[in-house]
């Protein structure tokens, strides 16, 4: 089963949060979303599922989905 954070860039402002506090380094900062800010993007598949970046974003951009996506 694995997970992967899901960002929505309409939502995002590109503060960086996810990015520092992600424990497994799965985000890094990408291109320039539709409200003009850089807006993180998935870099690996080692995401645990631990929600840090979803419970941590002050946009409540970003929602973990994990296995099927049904969970």
């Amino acid at each position: 089963m694995g997970c992967r954070p899901v960002i929505d860039v309409n939502l995002c402002k590109g503060c960086g949060m996810c990015v520092e506090l992600c424990p497994k380094s799965c985000l890094e900062l990408g291109d320039v979303g539709p409200r003009g800010y850089r807006v993180p993007k998935v870099v690996n598949d080692s995401c645990v599922g631990c929600r840090t970046c979803e419970n941590f974003c002050p946009d409540f951009a970003i929602t973990v989905v994990c296995g099927d996506g049904n969970e």
